[in-house]
């Protein structure tokens, strides 16, 4: 019988506790990364940093531009970023926010060589009420961890809190690359946890249907949603 797709799982995923550290936890963390960035899925929240930024006049100007990284794990997108703004003479200021402080740790000692990168164990509902504010806010393969109604309050929050705007890049709920990530587990690897894990986030991942339902609801004007390689969905939301 195939997976049904049709509505989001409201499964948990061992990664969803916060408490959780060790090899098991590094590798997962480390292996994700990697076939993110294999698979071209840092270039879709990049490619949406500059289309935000293009918008916003802002390339070019010289004025430090502050950027927050929603669950960003070990950091990868971030040091992407920084090497980024390095080749374009851009200035970046990279804050990095995770609920687990291991793997802020592990974040910590990817990125010692990264001095505009910081790192902050984080509840990101208590950072979208605090007063910090920033230019973007990037939410790489993080969004589907929530459910509908917390994600409703993340996005006003993020609107408030970005100057320029969103980008949202995260996976879509289907049939197909949930059975080809079951063939990806045996090329790359995975340990049992990053199998168990990657299916449920598929599971809780989105159709286009989805996001445009979340923009109707909170009345978001001018957003881009877009399908990429591989099996996700690029969803810019300007602020300005």
């Amino acid at each position: 019988m195939m997976v049904n797709t049709s509505q989001r799982s409201e499964a948990p995923e061992i990664m969803d506790d916060f408490s959780m550290e060790g090899e098991i936890l590094r590798d997962a963390l480390d292996k994700i990364a990697g076939i993110n960035r294999l698979l071209g899925g840092n270039k879709v929240t990049l490619d949406g940093l500059q289309q935000l930024l293009r918008n916003g006049q802002e390339q070019g100007r010289g004025r430090e531009i502050s950027i927050l990284d929603v669950g960003c794990g070990n950091g990868d997108m971030l040091r992407t970023l920084a090497d980024f703004a390095k080749k374009n003479k851009l200035k970046f200021r990279l804050t990095g926010i995770d609920a687990n402080p291991f793997t802020i740790g592990h974040a910590r000692q990817l990125s010692a060589g990264y001095e505009q990168l910081d790192f902050r164990c984080a509840d990101i509902f208590e950072e979208i009420r605090s007063e910090n504010k920033y230019d973007l806010i990037l939410c790489t393969l993080t969004l589907h961890h929530f459910k509908d109604e917390e994600i409703l309050t993340l996005l006003k929050g993020f609107k408030q809190r970005s100057r320029l705007g969103i980008v949202i890049n995260d996976l879509q709920r289907s049939a197909l690359p949930y059975y080809l990530f079951i063939a990806l587990c045996f090329v790359f690897r995975l340990n049992s946890m990053s199998k168990q894990d990657g299916l449920v986030s598929i599971l809780r991942g989105f159709k286009k249907a989805d996001l445009q339902r979340y923009s109707n609801q909170l009345n978001f004007k001018h957003t881009s949603i877009r399908w990429k390689w591989a099996f996700r969905y690029q969803w810019i939301i300007p602020s300005i």
